[in-house]
């Protein structure tokens, strides 16, 4: 062999076993991503769709511990306490943020223009200044909405189907101002007006003595039902407001299934299952190279009303036929 292809032949050999060591190496260090959870409620109330979201993402191939972790952060019903924590995981470098409501949204958005993030349950994103467009989100957020502010006016005609007496509704609201909840007010007063209802406006600390004032205070005010804004503050209390709506006889009826499985009359609103599972997908897209920017909005494609005949029997209501009728689900 010449001496030049003998050179030629050793240093070949030599890039090939370093391509090949190299190769291994980037196998063995695959990227471990870190994915910041922001969620204004309880750690307790907010964990098991959160836990949803990451089997989601588990079942599109991701492993937690070899290419993701989770940082779970929970402001425990304190929205002041978001901007903090959002801050937190920007200090962290967490590669993208998953956030759950308008208010966590908002406070990531202030943290960061750069790290992506994904909405998994936002009311109106336009409205509340969290996109430019559902088309084209434009910025660092994309992700699900959830069509709150169109969803409680049709909450409230069913109010008005099941009692057609009914004449003074209680709306229950966390403290404070929010630019969801006054998205959500905007739609309800005037549908409030056109169904001839009288819309009670009950500001509830959620808390056991806060959530028990506020129903004692619908009863003073003679609601002859209640209904509430919808914010994941109340589906982390989803129990104790059950628990009491029952024992003062008020009907009620909610934004998510998930209080009527734990015994309240009725609910009707997307399905939170399924906006968490494709918040999952949007993820998978973003961390494989997907842009927030490039990725259009989804809004809410499944929706569902729930009716308890059970919670209905033990405070005396009679749920009219046609009701009935619409029902996707009768819980006996």
């Amino acid at each position: 062999m010449e001496p030049v292809n003998k050179a030629f032949s050793i240093w070949l050999l030599a890039a090939l076993m370093l391509a090949a060591s190299s190769f291994v190496r980037a196998q063995q260090t695959e990227r471990v991503f870190r994915i910041g959870f922001l969620d204004s409620s309880t750690a307790s109330g907010g964990r098991p769709l959160a836990d949803l979201f990451r089997q989601e993402l588990q079942k599109l191939g991701w492993v937690e511990g070899k290419n993701f972790t989770m940082e779970f952060r929970f402001a425990e019903q304190k929205n002041e306490r978001l901007a903090e924590l959002a801050a937190g995981l920007v200090v962290l470098k967490v590669d993208l943020i998953v956030v759950a409501g308008v208010p966590s949204g908002l406070a990531a958005k202030k943290a960061t223009t750069i790290i992506p993030i994904v909405m998994t349950n936002s009311g109106d994103p336009v409205g509340a200044g969290l996109v430019a467009s559902l088309a084209r989100p434009g910025g660092n957020v994309t992700g699900l909405s959830g069509l709150a502010a169109e969803l409680i006016t049709k909450r409230l005609e069913i109010l008005k189907d099941t009692i057609p007496k009914l004449v003074r509704v209680g709306l229950l609201q966390p403290p404070g101002r929010s630019i969801g909840r006054d998205l959500q007010l905007n739609e309800l007063r005037p549908a409030a007006v056109a169904l001839k209802l009288r819309l009670d406006e009950i500001e509830t600390q959620l808390d056991a003595k806060g959530l028990e004032r506020a129903i004692q205070s619908a009863n003073r005010k003679k609601s002859g039902a209640i209904m509430t804004t919808n914010a994941t503050s109340f589906f982390a209390v989803r129990s104790q407001l059950v628990e009491l709506a029952s024992k003062y006889r008020l009907p009620a009826i909610y934004f998510q299934k998930e209080f009527v499985e734990e015994g309240g009359l009725m609910s009707y609103g997307a399905d939170l299952d399924d906006l968490y599972r494709h918040a999952a997908v949007y993820v998978d897209k973003i961390l494989k190279g997907a842009k927030p920017a490039d990725l259009p909005v989804q809004q809410a494609r499944k929706f569902e009303f729930v009716v308890n005949l059970k919670a209905a029997k033990q405070i005396g209501l009679t749920i009219p036929p046609d009701v009935l009728a619409r029902a996707d689900k009768v819980l006996r």
